[in-house]
């Protein structure tokens, strides 16, 4: 294969993945009001469970009591795909215990696929006073938690 065709498949299978993800992406649910820190873990969670959106048992749970509910459908918040829904409230049967000192008495939020900057930048703009911090290196969380 020559390089300028090696070159313009390079340059198409991004164009090809985003094209096929778009639809998926406008069909998704948003969470963008909810994310405005004005809610409680249970008020986040709860409709997100009983639509199936997410998951009812958490794939993980934190020592410090949060969460992490894995999506059975498309998410996003503030624009992003959502990776993970997280949330906790204080003597909630719909959360685990985890074995430390728990986040508060509320804590709820995302994970999304995006840089710490892009999202921070999105968030801020959609007046949010959410934490936005690097999850992983491409994911990012965005939190909400009780004063």
């Amino acid at each position: 294969m020559n390089d300028s065709l090696r070159l313009i498949i390079r340059l198409l299978i991004p164009i090809a993945t985003l094209a096929s993800a778009s639809p998926a992406l406008a069909d998704a649910q948003v969470l963008d009001a909810a994310l405005d820190c004005s809610s409680t873990g249970h008020a986040f969670v709860a409709p997100l469970v009983a639509s199936g959106a997410i998951r009812s048992q958490p794939m993980h749970v934190e020592a410090n009591s949060m969460n992490a509910f894995r999506t059975n459908r498309s998410l996003t918040a503030y624009g992003f795909p959502v990776y993970v829904v997280l949330g906790y409230q204080a003597n909630d049967p719909i959360f685990t215990h985890g074995d430390g000192e728990p986040i508060g008495d509320w804590a709820y939020g995302v994970v999304v696929r995006g840089s710490k900057s892009a999202v921070e930048a999105k968030v801020r703009e959609a007046g949010s006073q959410a934490v936005v911090k690097n999850a992983f290196p491409f994911l990012t969380a965005i939190v909400c938690t009780s004063p």
